[in-house]
This record gives structure tokens, C-alpha cells and sequence, in this order.
């Protein structure tokens, strides 16, 4: 039986949102092994001078937690 686990993270970008989540998923990536899949659940950004400057996702990353 596999079991997994979620959580949720927020990546962002200069450039887009595409990067953003895959900003996510990297940084999650250096502390959590096995992902097996990213759901994105909102976008967002930030915006100055009538410009967007920052491009944010909130995604939830799942992962197979392994037994010993």
C-alpha cells in the first residue's frame, strides 16, 4: 500500500507563473524526496506602478512517504 503525504507551498517568479510553480517544486525538492505531483491551487501577483512585478503560486506538493 503506498501512502502520501501533502503540503503547501508558495513559489514565485520575476518572469511567470509557470516559473513560480516550478520555483515550488525545486525548492520543495531540496528537503522532500519522492514527489510524485503538484496541484496548483491559486496565482497571484504583485503589482507596482500599474506593472506586475511578481508572480506567486500557491501549490500543494504530494509525496510517497516510505516505510523503513
Amino acid at each position: 500500500m503506498t501512502i502520501a503525504k501533502v503540503i503547501e507551498v508558495i513559489g514565485s517568479s520575476s518572469d511567470s507563473f509557470d516559473d513560480a510553480v516550478r520555483n515550488a517544486v525545486a525548492e520543495a525538492a531540496k528537503t522532500v524526496k519522492d514527489i510524485t505531483g503538484v496541484n496548483v491551487l491559486r496565482m497571484t501577483a504583485k503589482v507596482e506602478d500599474g506593472r506586475l512585478t511578481e508572480f506567486r503560486a500557491n501549490v500543494k506538493i504530494a509525496f510517497e512517504v516510505k516505510r523503513n
